[in-house]
């Protein structure tokens, strides 16, 4: 049972500000209905402050929770007041939040800085950087932001503030080198040369230990097949044959773990697509 602060469960229960503006000045989005939280930010803007804020939320209590204090801590505010809004100030209203709906204080925060772009007519939004969990839509600069901005230091916590990784885990290996990029913690040293039979026993073991359980999580599998020079033969069985993200599967998190661990001239392919 996660911990729920006095202000979370009151918000939660009679949360203020829900509905839409009709006339609004700007109106930001985040998150999405099939990840499972959406957030859709109203603001009324006069004379560079904002007088009203509404919401419409699907999502969890936090989620509902985080974006009804978001419209009490904007109105009233300059423009300029508005833009120094970050999600830990969405979390240190609400009194604290359990750490699996960290990401329901960063939904706060994008829809924001959503609305204030579109108003501004700024792009002060990530969207076309790259994307790093498919199943999310997070990208590569949301997560570094999240990284910098709340200090945070492993796998799970990334998880816990943005979602990315939180579903199918194919993005974790992209994720877990760009937290040790972003804090500096990647050696630089470089991979020692193997033998070629060294290659195969260490391909074959970071298939079957690393690679293909999160593939039967999904009903997928992987086999290895042959190794020729850098390029690694496999099979994709199961679900993974007939997914229609399998190139994904296969260069973001297949060939991505064994570059990392093996050599950056890996190259991973699909022996039934060859």
């Amino acid at each position: 049972m996660w911990d729920y602060s006095e202000k979370v469960i009151e918000l939660y229960k009679n949360p203020k500000n829900v509905g839409k503006i009709d006339d609004a000045d700007a109106i930001g989005e985040a998150g999405s209905i099939s990840c499972g939280d959406a957030l859709k930010l109203y603001l009324k803007i006069k004379d560079g402050i904002v007088i009203d804020a509404k919401f419409q939320t699907f999502g969890c209590g936090s989620a509902v929770a985080a974006s009804s204090i978001l419209t009490e801590m904007v109105i009233g505010k300059t423009i300029d007041e508005v833009k120094q809004i970050t999600n830990k100030d969405i979390i240190e209203e609400l009194g604290g939040l359990p750490p699996e709906k960290m990401h329901c204080s960063v939904m706060g925060y994008e829809a924001l800085e959503d609305a204030l772009g579109k108003y501004l007519n700024e792009d002060l939004t990530q969207k076309n950087s790259k994307l790093v969990c498919n199943c999310f839509q997070v990208t590569e600069a949301q997560i570094i932001e999240a990284i910098k901005e709340n200090g945070l230091k492993t796998l799970e916590e990334v998880t816990n503030y943005t979602k990315a990784g939180g579903a199918c885990g194919h993005c974790k290996g992209a994720i877990q080198a760009i937290l040790d990029s972003t804090l500096g913690t990647k050696k630089d040293e470089p991979k020692k040369e193997l033998t070629h039979t060294q290659k195969i026993i260490k391909i074959n073991n970071i298939l079957e230990n690393q690679i293909a359980p999160e593939l039967r999580k999904d009903g997928g599998d992987i086999e290895f097949i042959d190794l020729v020079d850098n390029k690694v033969y496999v099979n994709l069985k199961g679900c993974c044959s007939k997914c229609k993200n399998s190139v994904l599967t296969l260069k973001n998190f297949v060939e991505q773990t064994l570059k990392d661990a093996i050599s950056e001239d890996i190259e991973v392919i699909n022996k039934e697509e060859d």
